[in-house]
């Protein structure tokens, strides 16, 4: 399972990233929340989690989480690259 996200950050600059299992499996175990419950009650810093476990993990990132919410305008459903 992936999800496709799209990251706007307040520079201007956006991306589109893809969260791979291990983004879900922390996901998973910092919210105590499975990821196919996402679709009932999803919280903005849901999507905010993932982008940011996927940047960190891509090493595009070594900010902490509340570091680099404070560089995102915005974060939402992104294509699917193929």
């Amino acid at each position: 399972m992936k999800i496709n996200l799209r990251i706007e950050y307040l520079s201007g600059e956006s991306k589109e990233i893809v969260c791979s299992a291990s983004d879900l499996v922390k996901f998973e175990e910092k919210f105590n929340l499975s990821i196919s419950k996402l679709d009932e009650d999803m919280k903005f810093t849901h999507l905010l989690f993932l982008a940011w476990s996927s940047e960190s993990r891509n090493k595009q990132t070594e900010k902490d989480f509340d570091a680099w919410v404070e560089l995102v305008s915005s974060v939402g459903a992104g294509s699917d690259p193929k």
